[in-house]
């Protein structure tokens, strides 16, 4: 950028002869208190300018103090007259990093100046570079700015230009927008859980619907609730069932059945469950038999409370362990690790060493992953943190990326049902290096508190996948 500081001389001009130029502000507030400052004592620090072949001097740095003098109905303001570059990426760049210092800009208008500088052919990278923001953030600005839904968002509410950016994709979506902008405003660490919640909740809707579809379209009556056996004597469940031969009735066997009944739900994995029904099933040839056979009764209250939770809880799990892994990776490409990371992998070894040496005996897969590394070619294959750990600088980052990935590969939905005091360090360990916990984690860093550390024969995967039945 040319330095001007040293080509310009002072005038006083008339600010009503000063042309304002486009600015990167989109609306211009002027403070009444500079209105009633420059009234009193004129402007005090002279305003940038640049007198153009045709004599017209135009406001390069300074815009709110010329509007504001023009309101206070000064004479004149003194203004720096400069020959500087008159391109508008530099007038842009220069105006941007002057209303950031002296008075914030808002994100629709952070955002303008984005994607302004897109149009003048600047890529990402490049107006990162000019303007000392994140590419991130340039990226999420030129979206927003591309979108009128964003900014309308980002001009009404209190979010950022990233959070403005992710709920483009749930336009149309007035519950989904309305929850997300809520944690935006009110629990903004907590609003990329949120985020992955909405999603995971859109692609099971989704997945339940193509399912309706194809059951709707093969002759079935979709039931919106799933018959409780207890209550609903009519229809009857086909793993209730069995065919005159005592074989269990399949859907096979509902193939001339009429009318047929279904009922799709999905489970916090992503799975689709479909369950079958019938009524009159003595008039089709069947026979109902006790699938367990014992007789229950009634859930209490309570226990719908319980089951209820316990549905929300895994959900909210299975969408946290996405936005945590994300956190993960973005961590392990830090160039510096905290200073109590050496400490920490130490503990991993020692501590956690069951964990920890799973993820050995798997190669390490998890840990390239996590280091955003190629997957091996094979389960035989060497792991593609080997030759990652021999690179300068990066042994520190190698190993804690094995010790993460034990401890992550430990975790599960039933952690939180069931959290340990080395589940507690691990969570309260990634929190302290900035990792915000969702409030299915924060269950598990209470444990201490509860003195909750032992090892239940229900507490493993193998458990949680058997009563998987019960999260849909």
């Amino acid at each position: 950028m040319t330095d001007t500081t040293t080509l310009g001389t002072i005038e006083h001009i008339n600010p009503t002869e000063i042309q304002v130029e486009a600015n990167v502000r989109t609306i211009v507030k002027v403070d009444p208190a500079l209105v009633a400052s420059i009234r009193e004592f004129g402007v005090l620090e002279p305003v940038v300018c640049r007198r153009s072949g045709d004599g017209t001097v135009s406001v390069r740095m300074g815009q709110r103090r010329v509007l504001a003098a023009r309101e206070a109905e000064r004479a004149t303001v003194p203004a720096y007259i400069v020959e500087g570059d008159d391109s508008t990426v530099t007038r842009l760049v220069e105006q941007f990093a002057e209303n950031e210092h002296r008075a914030d800009l808002t994100e629709p208008e952070r955002a303008a100046v984005f994607q302004q500088l897109s149009f003048e052919g600047l890529n990402v990278a490049q107006i990162a570079k000019q303007t000392g923001v994140k590419k991130a953030a340039v990226e999420a600005g030129i979206k927003v700015a591309e979108s009128e839904f964003a900014g309308k968002i980002a001009t009404n509410h209190d979010v950022t230009l990233d959070q403005a950016a992710a709920l483009i994709e749930f336009e149309g979506d007035k519950d989904a927008v309305s929850r997300l902008v809520q944690y935006a405003e009110e629990s903004p660490e907590q609003f990329p859980h949120e985020l992955q919640r909405q999603r995971d909740n859109r692609a099971r809707a989704e997945a339940v619907e193509v399912e309706r579809a194809a059951l709707t379209e093969a002759g079935y009556t979709l039931l919106e609730s799933r018959p409780d056996s207890y209550y609903d004597k009519e229809h009857i469940s086909i793993r209730d069932l069995v065919t005159a031969d005592g074989e269990p009735v399949t859907v096979e066997h509902l193939a001339e059945v009429t009318p047929r009944f279904a009922h799709v739900r999905s489970f916090h994995t992503g799975d689709v469950d479909v369950a079958y029904f019938v009524t009159n099933h003595k008039g089709w040839g069947f026979k109902k038999v006790s699938a367990s056979g014992s007789v229950g009764g009634p859930m209490t209250d309570e226990q719908k409370a319980e089951r209820k939770t316990l549905i929300a809880n895994n959900k909210a799990w299975a969408s946290a362990e996405v936005v945590r892994r994300e956190w993960l990776s973005t961590f392990l490409s830090r160039k510096t690790l905290p200073k109590d990371a050496t400490a920490f992998v130490a503990v991993g070894l020692t501590r956690h060493r069951v964990d920890v040496s799973s993820a050995l005996a798997a190669g390490n897969r998890f840990a390239a992953v996590l280091l955003g590394l190629p997957e091996a070619e094979g389960y035989w294959s060497p792991s593609p943190v080997d030759t990652y750990a021999d690179q300068p600088g990066k042994a520190a980052h190698a190993i804690l990326a094995v010790v993460l990935a034990g401890m992550e590969l430990a975790t599960g939905t039933y952690t939180w049902r069931n959290p340990s005091s080395t589940a507690a360090r691990y969570f309260s360990q990634i929190a302290a290096w900035g990792y915000s916990l969702s409030e299915v984690e924060q269950i598990v860093v209470n444990v201490e508190s509860t003195g909750g550390d032992e090892f239940d024969e229900n507490d493993s995967p193998d458990a949680d996948a058997a009563g998987s039945d019960l999260d849909d």
